[in-house]
């Protein structure tokens, strides 16, 4: 298996599309599974169409699911850090993709996007993991 940990700064934007990077780090040719794992209790991957509006509803969504003046049991860190926590539960850490000859098996309008509403703690890692098949 092939392994790599990447990291991103999110302390601009809640959503990092990650489709570019992984298309680099999947062998040409090569037929398997792509894997991105968020090694994090209070991030997520997702699939979703990105410039369209869809960061934009999500975030909405995101805001009224999991108010930030809300009185969670989870309260340290700044204001509604408890929604933080309950994030992946909605938005899972990891996804895995198909991949032929080399190829992310998405659809035309997907894109693998990391997902962190956390402001306490904008660096964070991903890693890529590609399992070869036959």
């Amino acid at each position: 298996m092939k392994t790599e940990v990447r990291s991103y700064d999110t302390s601009e934007r809640r959503f990092v599309d990650l489709t570019g990077d992984l298309e680099a780090f999947v062998p040409g040719a090569a037929h398997g599974l792509a894997s991105v794992f968020v090694p994090h209790a209070t991030a997520g991957v997702a699939i979703f169409e990105t410039g369209s509006g869809t960061e934009g509803d999500l975030s909405t969504v995101l805001d009224e699911l999991l108010p930030r003046d809300r009185n969670y049991v989870h309260s340290h860190g700044s204001p509604g850090h408890g929604a933080d926590h309950v994030l992946p539960a909605f938005i899972s850490p990891s996804v895995t993709i198909p991949v032929v000859e080399g190829s992310l098996q998405l659809g035309r309008w997907q894109s693998v996007v990391l997902v962190d509403t956390n402001r306490d703690n904008p660096e964070r890692n991903v890693r890529f993991s590609f399992l070869e098949g036959n």
